[in-house]
């Protein structure tokens, strides 16, 4: 058995919720006219074509085509199915939804309840964890180093921090107590199977324990800082199918609103670190979590700060933290977003800096933060020097991260700058570049045309008359009759419109349409997406006019009917028996859709 939301409780929400409310929290949005806009956080873009209607409460990408209501969103953003996106808005909004119990089979009910199971074992262990080092004499060594940290309580409280003590069985052992399978406890990261035999083993073992949630305040995975002088240092939760490195951020639930505010991130690579600025008053700071920074991560901030907003990367002054900063740099460029590098003296990192010199202290060099190409280069010179060798190092370490650079204008500037800081030809350095730019982008172009096709919408003739029709039910439901009548929607090549058509005829007897509920009846992600783009359409329609495309409609297909036969013909003189057969077939398919509509004309 699994739960399902009762339509009344749907209908409740789905009044109650705002969408412009709830896609707020993820897509920092401006008032444009009637509806607003923002930057799409389901692609990259760098112009803003994500759309929100709260008169209709719908949203519609006219970039990647996504679009829906306010569940739909919910969905897509968090990965979820509908009855998880139903609950987590009617918490929002203060609605009790009973547990109601439906029949599914087993794998049903595997992938559906697969990420509340895990949520709920992830949200347990982090109790379990936090308890332990609440507790005396287990967690004391742990809270003695916490306090050495500078870490005050409440910060503690707030993150929930935890301690996983030394042994191997004590995760493990909490869960089986409670009789929760290894398997999924396994799944969510939190213990290892044995290789050479049976059973499993903790995967934190005494390690100061930092829960990572999600914007929706779901424990998500865990990170481990080693107590002793055992390697790794730190340990982080594996990909589980609720967490991914790649596109989560320490700290990011506590940390959206400040950034949206201020328009303002700081990026840090260490749990500490995070919590050293959340607790000295930078609320407006995120860690990445093991990883370097990813697409996915600049379009998650982008969509909090906004496309004028401002990133300050807050890495260690050590080759690491140049590294780090290297390999994000042509990733920031090309997303269009104004990334700058605060360096930190020698030594120190944003925990310690801050912990030692203060709030005040650590804005001011925020405020003297480089541009990431200029800091690049002078970290770069710095370390090797401008003799022979050390410039073929800068050029060497330079020319990955300028050949990243889509914008041939800022790369060729770019260039140009580094040519003359390090007194070499320029055409010498672009050559360089050019090397490793060809290589990176010929597949890149390759995989981007495959996607684009992928996702491309027909567009002849027929298939536009089709959409037409379509924008016309929604916007015009007083020709609904007629369509019905007429058998129009028989006549439709595009299945997809059919479908869409099929279920807007349901709405015949009404004297308008309500969006949300057309797309509520809707299953296929991509039909979502066509009538949301469809309602956001201002056309004036009139029942003169709507018969006038039906007429066209009708017109269109009788031309193409005389063009089938004609081609019938063709083959029969030219023998090819095969086209023949398939044209034959579909002048048949056309003949029986035409007695039909004659019979309905007999009604």
């Amino acid at each position: 058995m699994t739960t399902f939301i009762p339509e009344d409780k749907v209908l409740e929400i789905k009044h109650a919720a705002d969408i412009l409310e709830v896609v707020s929290e993820s897509v920092l949005l401006k008032k444009t006219g009637k509806n607003y806009v923002g930057l799409c956080p389901f692609h990259s873009e760098k112009t803003p074509s994500f759309t929100v209607s709260p008169q209709k409460q719908i949203f519609y990408c006219f970039g990647c085509a996504a679009g829906g209501n306010v569940f739909s969103f919910i969905m897509k953003r968090d990965g979820i199915s509908f009855p998880e996106a139903a609950r987590i808005l009617s918490r929002q909004y203060g609605i009790d939804v009973p547990d109601q119990k439906i029949s599914m089979s087993k794998e049903q009910k595997r992938l559906r309840n697969e990420r509340e199971i895990l949520y709920a074992v992830n949200r347990q262990a982090m109790d379990f964890f936090h308890n332990k080092l609440l507790s005396v004499p287990s967690g004391k060594q742990a809270m003695l180093y916490l306090n050495k940290r500078g870490i005050s309580q409440e910060t503690i409280e707030m993150y929930r921090l935890g301690y996983a003590p030394e042994g191997w069985n004590n995760i493990n052992n909490f869960f089986q107590k409670k009789k929760i399978s290894s398997g999924i406890v396994e799944k969510a990261g939190l213990i290892v199977k044995r290789e050479n035999k049976d059973g499993y083993y903790d995967r934190f073992r005494n390690r100061i324990i930092f829960p990572i949630f999600n914007v929706n305040t779901h424990v998500v995975g865990f990170g481990g800082r080693v107590l002793s002088d055992k390697l790794p240092k730190y340990l982080n939760s594996p990909e589980t199918p609720i967490y991914n490195k790649s596109s989560s951020l320490y700290g990011l639930h506590r940390a959206r609103q400040k950034c949206r505010e201020t328009e303002t991130v700081y990026i840090v690579e260490g749990y500490f670190d995070l919590l050293a600025l959340h607790q000295n008053g930078i609320q407006n700071s995120v860690a990445t979590l093991g990883t370097s920074i990813t697409t996915d991560h600049v379009d998650i901030l982008r969509n909090v700060i906004g496309k004028d907003g401002r990133v300050v990367l807050v890495f260690d002054s050590d080759d690491a933290g140049m590294k780090a900063a290297l390999r994000s740099l042509g990733i920031f460029m090309n997303a269009e977003v104004d990334a700058n590098i605060m360096s930190l003296p020698s030594g120190h990192d944003p925990d310690s800096y801050l912990f030692e010199f203060g709030y005040e202290s650590f804005v001011d060099i925020a405020k003297s933060a480089k541009s990431l190409i200029s800091f690049l280069m002078d970290a770069l010179i710095e370390k090797y020097g401008l003799t022979v060798e050390g410039k073929i190092r800068v050029i060497s370490e330079m020319r990955e991260t300028l050949s990243s650079i889509d914008d041939r204008v800022a790369r060729s500037l770019y260039i140009k700058e580094l040519a003359e800081r390090v007194g070499i030809d320029e055409t010498a350095v672009l050559e360089k570049v050019r090397e490793l730019s060809f290589q990176n982008k010929g597949s890149a172009r390759k995989n981007d045309f495959q996607k684009a096709e992928k996702g491309k919408f027909s567009h002849s003739k027929w298939v536009r008359l089709e959409q037409q029709i379509i924008s016309m039910m929604l916007q015009f439901p007083q020709i609904l009759s007629e369509i019905d009548e007429r058998g129009i929607l028989d006549f439709f090549e595009d299945n997809r419109l059919k479908a869409i058509g099929d279920i807007i005829l349901t709405y015949q007897d009404r004297s308008d349409i309500n969006i949300v509920d057309v797309i509520n009846l809707i299953e296929d992600n991509e039909e979502k997406g066509i009538v949301a783009s469809m309602a956001f359409e201002e056309n004036k329609w009139d029942y003169d006019g709507c018969l006038n495309i039906l007429n066209r409609f009708e017109s269109v297909r009788n031309k193409k009917e005389n063009t089938l036969i004609k081609k019938i013909k063709e083959a029969e003189e030219n023998n090819d028996f095969e086209l023949l057969s398939k044209l034959l077939s579909k002048k048949q398919k056309m003949a029986v859709l035409s007695e039909k509509q004659k019979m309905a004309l007999l009604k």
